[in-house]
């Protein structure tokens, strides 16, 4: 069990595949209450346990994340720890990207974990405490070829983690990102050529490698702060 072996209240978004997947189920294994969300209930489904409530939509519809955090808060009274996993990419030269892709991802990437994420605040303000971790990317912080809106996204979540750190300096609510290079996840299965290839990346991060990383900051003393920790395989020369 994490921190102090006291079980948490965890809400987690983008709980169906990935890295969001990953963290709801390890976390519910050690006993911690976890709020999943996404848009595939049978995704969802697969994590079925007495710990673990499952509410599937749209993530960018302002009504149902009202409904996810009011359940958390009226079902548990509280809530510990918000995990903005929920994300897409597009990615692409300009003559062939999806214009329309591209512009969904924005809403879901940046207006939609925004959203939350200030709806979630006001609670933890409310309550005294809570954490923010935010699941950002190594391309927060440089940008490349054909993905430089997909990069906007995650420099605007580094922004906004930021401002809010320095906001809140001083609380007891604390803001992290994580900032992977290439993890193995569902994120790249529609690519002609996935980025393992095309990058030289011989040996990616698991889902694992970026569960002991949300460990190992949840674990942290009450008076440490990890406003970003960036985790890369490797061969990543970005």
């Amino acid at each position: 069990m994490t921190n102090s072996q006291q079980p948490k209240i965890c809400l987690i978004t983008g709980a169906s595949s990935g890295i969001g997947y990953a963290i709801a189920r390890a976390l519910a294994a050690e006993g911690h209450t976890v709020v999943i969300t996404a848009r595939r209930q049978e995704r969802l489904q697969e994590l079925d346990a007495a710990n673990v409530t499952m509410m599937a939509g749209d993530l960018t519809d302002p009504g149902f994340q009202e409904q996810v955090v009011n359940t958390v808060f009226d079902t548990y009274g509280r809530c510990d720890y918000l995990f903005n996993c929920a994300g897409s990419i597009e990615a692409g030269p300009v003559e062939s990207i999806d214009i329309d892709k591209m512009s969904a991802m924005i809403r879901l990437n940046v207006e939609a974990t925004f959203r939350l994420t200030y709806l979630v605040l006001k609670r933890f303000k409310a309550q005294g405490s809570g954490h923010v971790i935010n699941l950002s990317s190594v391309m927060g912080t440089k940008v490349r070829p054909t993905a430089g809106a997909y990069a906007a996204t995650k420099f605007a979540m580094e922004a906004l983690s930021e401002a809010l750190r320095m906001e809140l300096a001083g609380t007891a609510i604390n803001i992290s990102c994580i900032e992977p290079g290439l993890v193995m996840t569902e994120l790249h299965k529609d690519w002609a050529v996935h980025p393992r290839e095309s990058m030289g990346i011989h040996d990616p991060l698991t889902v694992e490698d970026i569960v002991r990383t949300v460990k190992f900051i949840m674990e942290q003393p009450s008076h440490v702060r990890i406003p970003k920790l960036m985790i890369l395989p490797g061969h990543h020369q970005i």
